[in-house]
């Protein structure tokens, strides 16, 4: 963990270093410990790719933890809303327990929205440099919008949501991913593969 970024008020409150460190937990599980940033629209696919990624992860014998959107706010974020306030620190929470997973050794997926660049630059300022893989799913508007898995676009288009990202609030995307995927042909394979190669390059996998 990158503790030259980490502060608190409280002089009497000071990080702990463990005689176990995070190099150690990933030589144990034979990989390099991440974070693998799936940012998009809704609809975008993000979801789908992060729980087939894992999949594919798990059947190579490595250890992973999915972090999705809707899933951390029935626990973790379930007492914030969707203010712009809210939404920041519901992506800072999320970057510190991602974090705090790599730490463990983990590849961690984490599948949100996370509309805003300097969002998305918070949650890479708390790792290593190297350890913060952004996966933009890149799927266009309009094929989000086919696709509606929620019904959410449709609700947004009546009115009945209010600053929904992509249609009256913004969405920042990514303007140097790591890894890009044109999700707008959905073909969840070859999607995999190209993550799959991308870890191997960067030696997070074997």
């Amino acid at each position: 963990m990158n503790t030259t970024t980490k502060s608190h008020t409280d002089n009497n409150i000071v990080w702990h270093s463990y005689s176990v460190t995070k190099e150690q937990r990933g030589q144990q599980k034979q990989q390099q410990p991440c974070v693998l940033w799936f940012t998009g629209l809704s609809g975008a696919g993000k979801s789908t790719v992060a729980g087939a990624l894992e999949h594919k992860l798990l059947a190579l014998g490595y250890h992973t933890y999915l972090l999705d959107g809707d899933n951390v706010r029935h626990g973790l974020c379930k007492d914030l809303g969707f203010s712009d306030q809210d939404r920041r620190e519901n992506i800072r929470r999320i970057g510190e327990v991602a974090t705090l997973m790599a730490d463990s050794g983990l590849i961690v997926l984490s599948a949100f929205i996370s509309p805003h660049r300097e969002e998305r630059q918070l949650v890479r300022d708390l790792l290593p440099q190297g350890e913060f893989i952004e996966v933009f799913v890149d799927t266009p508007l309009a094929e989000c919008e086919k696709r509606d898995p929620k019904g959410l676009y449709k609700k947004a288009r009546a009115g009945e949501i209010k600053q929904f990202t992509g249609i009256d609030a913004e969405y920042q995307p990514p303007l140097q991913p790591e890894i890009r995927l044109a999700a707008d042909s959905y073909n969840i394979n070859e999607l995999v593969e190209q993550c799959i190669n991308a870890l191997r390059s960067r030696r997070i996998i074997a």
